[in-house]
């Protein structure tokens, strides 16, 4: 469909088109569904070699759904995930729906085959039940089938889902009940951007009422000292003075408050700092993302003592002639690639492992450009799963799959590399050879062997 066609339509022609895309994008999930099911199947336990399994590393038996599904191979997931444009996670999840939907929901399936269910409804569904037992899951499945086509909006569906996994196994819904109530905690949440975070407290509704209560009233004494801050500031102020111990001052004193940066504990932040010639510096702050020079200058900069350290050569790091890995080669490869090189991976954890690209017991060195951090389940997929992996340049590697297929991963994310195989190899040529024809990925590089 070209732009000019689009221009032409009438708009009931325009509400036409969009409504096939939708029913066409509909479909293709309930085809992804099947795929992914028949994947499993294909995957079967049988076809590991037990003694190979037996050893340390190796693939395994998992199970994905719940209870009564069958057993997958462990690997099955990061290749299907990869082809898909998806985590290793995210290829698991897809395939543990699926055999949840035919085993266990088979009402639901039903419909969503049908294309009156929406193959996200059905997911949540499974998501929901998967650790309940099969006859559970086909209680749930018979309570909620009816509404899951959209008659009732999401948030109903959602606490339709709940009422009915409650019912199904009243004894699984003490237990969580229980279990929420023993996850208190207090921490910073995820990182918010543009230098901002929060900071979560769970406990039970008392306990919240009583610390809310405290923070309002602690805010309120505040208004003299800090008349031109808002409420909330006034608050976020109130919760530092509580934890130092300051007492609340009577309405009619003037509060005697200590300088907020005298409140704060001593806490170390890693600040990098990336100038261009032509643009204004961006910082990013570890944990908590990129920010401007300003924020660093107007917020860090009254509370905190900066020691510059020199910017370090990476590729200048002299590799060393033993299998263990320096501290300082760790730091460079952290730096260079800050996340996990599998394709489509998401993990950006410091404490990854650091895998050499080729083995060092293969003759590859221990040095950078022969680095990349993997989780521990991407290394073993690299090690034990087929999947190949060559790093032509220092952060720039290249991924072949059981298939056949490429993947370039960079600073930049993952690619699919055009034209390469979809389907299995039979003999295919040595993983070396790629790199003897230039490949076109908007730009031209030319592949060294």
């Amino acid at each position: 469909m070209h732009e000019a066609d689009l221009e032409a339509m009438t708009e009931e022609q325009i509400l036409d088109f969009a409504d096939t895309c939708a029913q066409t994008a509909r479909r293709a999930e309930v085809d992804l569904l099947r795929a992914a099911y028949q994947w499993a199947i294909v995957h079967a336990p049988d076809r590991l070699d037990p003694a190979a399994a037996a050893l340390p590393g190796r693939e395994q038996a998992r199970r994905y759904g719940g209870a009564g599904t069958p057993e997958v191979t462990e690997f099955a997931a990061a290749t299907f995930g990869a082809r898909i444009g998806r985590s290793t996670y995210a290829g698991r999840q897809l395939i543990a729906d699926a055999l949840d939907l035919h085993h266990r929901h088979p009402q639901l399936w039903a419909r969503v085959q049908a294309g009156e269910v929406r193959a996200s409804y059905a997911r949540h569904v499974t998501k929901q039940t998967r650790d309940l037992t099969p006859e559970q899951a086909a209680y749930v499945d018979a309570g909620v089938v009816e509404s899951a086509d959209g008659r009732i909006t999401w948030s109903r569906f959602e606490a339709l889902v709940e009422a009915k996994v409650a019912q199904a196994a009243p004894e699984v819904a003490r237990e969580k009940e229980q279990r929420r109530a023993a996850a208190t905690f207090a921490r910073k949440t995820a990182n918010e951007g543009h230098g901002m975070a929060s900071f979560l407290i769970r406990a039970d509704v008392a306990t919240i009422n009583a610390l809310d209560a405290a923070v309002t009233a602690f805010a309120q004494h505040l208004t003299t000292a800090f008349p031109d801050a808002t409420d909330d500031e006034r608050r976020v102020l109130a919760v530092l003075f509580l934890i130092h111990g300051t007492t609340i001052p009577e309405a009619s004193d003037e509060p005697d408050l200590p300088d907020v940066a005298d409140l704060l504990p001593t806490v170390v932040l890693f600040v990098h700092m990336y100038a261009g010639a032509d643009r204004e510096p961006i910082v990013r702050v570890e944990g908590h993302g990129p920010v401007t020079e300003d924020w660093v200058r107007e917020v860090l900069g009254p509370k905190a003592r900066f020691t510059i350290q020199p910017v370090l050569d990476i590729e200048g790091q002299a590799p060393v002639d033993a299998y263990e890995i320096p501290d300082r080669h760790r730091t460079a490869v952290r730096l260079m690639t800050p996340a996990d090189v599998f394709p489509y991976a998401s993990c950006t954890d410091t404490h990854m492992q650091v895998d050499h690209t080729i083995p060092h017991d293969h003759g590859g060195v221990s040095g950078i450009g022969n680095y990349g951090p993997l989780t521990t389940t991407h290394h073993r997929i690299e090690t034990h799963g087929h999947f190949e992996c060559r790093q032509p340049f220092p952060g720039i590697y290249v991924w072949r799959d059981p298939y056949g297929a490429y993947y370039l991963v960079d600073h930049t994310g993952t690619r699919r590399l055009p034209g390469t195989p979809a389907g299995p190899e039979p003999g295919r040529r040595p993983f070396l050879e790629l790199f003897q024809s230039p490949i076109h990925l908007g730009i031209s590089l030319d592949w060294a062997a």
